[in-house]
């Protein structure tokens, strides 16, 4: 909705054309309470595109960070952000997560699909290459999270042995980024790969309805969903539900997602949204109407949760760029009821020394494999009583935080029309090229209006 009161330019960045893909300057520029990025190429016009709208305020979710650079770059830096990702030595912020595609073949063939996967034929790394690309994570910034993706990468025989050997590398959570088909298709399945090491599922899960997995996988999932959730609880996998959020198709199903994972407890740890990016596979070029901002996401929560969740219970990230993510951590009580465990004043950490990077990366990858890992059964830690004594809450409160914590999160990924150049600089989530390169997300998976890529499929010398 139009504003009446005039834009101001409150900070100025750079982004890309999505057109021509050519770096042009770029401001951010709030009208009430929206924030556009507004950028023009001389030779394709001016685009605004809306990042930031409604409550909380744009301005009280900063979040200073000092950069910190990767510990060993393997480019150099030559024309500038983006073109030089590699990781190059002005990116500023290690990985937290590292994102291997071990296949472009999919089992499925989404309408909208980041990837673009199951299009194309090309070759698929050998194990001894995967491990070539394991060995370039380490060298860059050290063991930090795996995350195996695609394509669909279930479609591989092999994938029990690709998790084996990131276990003996050195990497101590690795996680599979899946639509679950196979998981749900045999049990023993996901026992073979919880026994070669793999510690979550990242479960593609856009709703309840037939309509939200008719308009976004082009099927009705929904039993297949959760035949593969049971299944992987069953084997002691921890289970993260991953919905794509689009305007008008599953916004209105939020709270119902949660409320469903929360009844998978403890084995489904959380729910983290991704509002739909126009990069990869969508059918359509995005008008603002299209796009739905992180603080458009907390108030659909706090909305669909009758206020029992609130937008104070979510915080900044404290590894990538404020405006980039948002998350939440909550107990699941004897009730099925979510209590917050925490609140923004308490998580961030605005009122103390301004953190660096990497304290913020190695924050993140600990909590992160900690909060999506399915926890040991709870054992006698000497915080609650021995054996038939009496429990007062406080013991009841730590034996259950101690396997029913659930996170709610979201992050939203950039495209060439909102792409920060700024927001880029401290990704924490890097793609590894087949050339080995460390890429960021949002980088690597970057299209232009016509559908050429900035990264995929390109071989850097």
């Amino acid at each position: 909705m139009a504003s009446d009161q005039p834009a101001s330019v409150l900070s100025a960045t750079h982004s890309l054309c999505p057109v021509c893909l050519q770096r042009v300057p770029a401001v951010r520029e709030q009208e009430g309470e929206d924030v556009f990025l507004v950028k023009e190429c001389q030779d394709h016009g001016r685009f605004r595109t809306v990042i930031w709208r409604g409550a909380p305020a744009f301005a009280d979710w900063q979040r200073p960070k000092k950069p910190s650079s990767p510990r060993q770059a393997a480019t150099r830096v030559e024309r500038g952000c983006p073109f030089d990702c590699g990781l190059c030595p002005a990116h500023g912020q290690h990985t937290c997560t590292a994102l291997i595609e071990i296949t472009g073949r999919c089992n499925l063939g989404c309408p909208v699909c980041f990837a673009d996967a199951g299009g194309g034929a090309d070759q698929e790394p050998t194990l001894e290459r995967i491990g070539f690309l394991y060995d370039r994570v380490l060298a860059a910034s050290g063991p930090c999270n795996l995350q195996l993706s695609g394509g669909e990468p279930t479609v591989r025989e092999d994938l029990s042995a690709i998790i084996a050997l990131a276990r003996r590398k050195g990497f101590s959570f690795v996680q599979l980024n899946t639509n679950g088909l196979r998981l749900a298709a045999a049990a023993n399945y996901a026992v073979q790969l919880k026994e070669a090491g793999l510690a979550s599922v990242f479960l593609q899960f856009d709703g309840l309805s037939t309509a939200s997995h008719q308009a976004l996988r082009g099927r009705d999932l929904r039993a297949v969903k959760e035949a593969a959730i049971r299944h992987a609880a069953a084997a002691g996998l921890g289970i993260v539900l991953v919905p794509t959020l689009v305007p008008g198709v599953n916004t209105a199903e939020v709270g119902a997602i949660i409320d469903y994972a929360a009844r998978f407890a403890p084995a489904v740890r959380g729910v983290h949204f991704q509002p739909v990016s126009y990069f990869g596979r969508f059918p359509q070029a995005p008008a603002d109407t299209h796009r739905l901002t992180l603080p458009e996401v907390i108030a659909l929560i706090a909305a669909q949760s009758g206020g029992a969740i609130r937008p104070e219970h979510f915080a900044p990230p404290a590894c990538e760029h404020a405006l980039c993510s948002f998350h939440g951590t909550f107990l699941i009580d004897e009730d099925n009821r979510l209590q917050p465990l925490g609140n923004r004043q308490s998580a961030c950490c605005a009122t103390g020394p301004t953190p660096t990077a990497l304290e913020g990366r190695e924050k993140s990858v600990s909590r992160t494999a900690r909060q999506w890992s399915l926890p040991l059964a709870a054992a006698d830690c000497g915080c609650t009583p021995g054996a038939g004594a009496p429990m007062d809450d406080l013991d009841r409160f730590l034996a259950r935080a101690r396997t029913h914590t659930f996170s709610i999160s979201a992050m939203a990924f950039q495209d060439a029309w909102n792409l920060d150049l700024e927001r880029l600089r401290g990704c924490c989530i890097h793609v590894v090229a087949p050339d080995g390169r460390l890429v960021p997300f949002c980088a690597y998976n970057l299209t232009s209006s016509e559908g050429r890529a900035l990264h995929r499929g390109v071989t850097r010398p």
